[in-house]
């Protein structure tokens, strides 16, 4: 299994909501290995792979320290296009399709966890997206309470729907609840458009990872 991780904006969560599917599956016997798509604002090794590896409470995979599990990175914190082209790099797609079956090879689930959200661009002509739905990667989308994430959650979810990805889960991060009104209206919105557009989704509450239970 291959799930393909986005958020619906750079800080919806993603790296939390990676390491907590991850910890899902290992608890239910299965092995998992996570992945990074494009990792910017990094040098030599990816921050997010190490998150993931430390809120599994794991030490690092044998695929983390050959690159595997994160074969691109750029050193300036920004898009992908804009970090390859200040590092004067092109991104090479073909290593991250590589890897990721390398890692589907030797492990029960791959969680790949995507840079930004699903419209962040590769190239002028070439989004997240594309790559997504190339491959036919499902979708976990991960969203929170914070005023104007249903907006931003429908329009992730219409280009997932136009373009025929199949959405896996979303998952809400109880992280942002600072709002008890805004939050529960958007949970209660976002549960009914996918009864009503996605009715085979999950729908997944994650909560701050202070109070995760091993």
């Amino acid at each position: 299994m291959i799930l393909f991780v986005s958020g619906i904006d750079t800080d919806a969560g993603k790296t939390y909501a990676t390491a907590y599917l991850a910890r899902m599956l290992a608890s239910q016997g299965k092995s998992v290995a996570t992945q990074k798509f494009i990792q910017t604002g990094c040098l030599g090794t990816s921050e997010d792979i190490e998150a993931h590896r430390r809120l599994c409470g794991i030490e690092a995979l044998p695929e983390d320290l050959d690159g595997t599990t994160a074969p691109i990175i750029f050193s300036y914190p920004a898009s992908a296009q804009l970090a390859a082209s200040i590092d004067g790099r092109e991104i090479e797609l073909e290593k991250i399709e590589q890897s990721t079956r390398r890692l589907e090879e030797a492990y029960d689930c791959v969680l790949i966890e995507g840079a930004g959200g699903l419209m962040v661009p590769v190239t002028d002509d070439y989004f997240t997206i594309d790559y997504v739905a190339a491959h036919q990667l499902p979708v976990v989308l991960v969203t929170n309470g914070r005023l104007g994430s249903i907006n931003h959650t429908v329009l992730s979810l219409e280009a997932i729907a136009a373009r025929g990805i199949k959405l896996e889960a979303v998952v809400y991060n109880s992280h942002f609840d600072k709002d008890r009104i805004i939050c529960d209206d958007t949970k209660g919105f976002i549960r009914r458009y996918l009864a009503k557009h996605f009715p085979t989704a999950r729908f997944i509450k994650m909560p701050d990872a202070s109070e995760w239970k091993d």
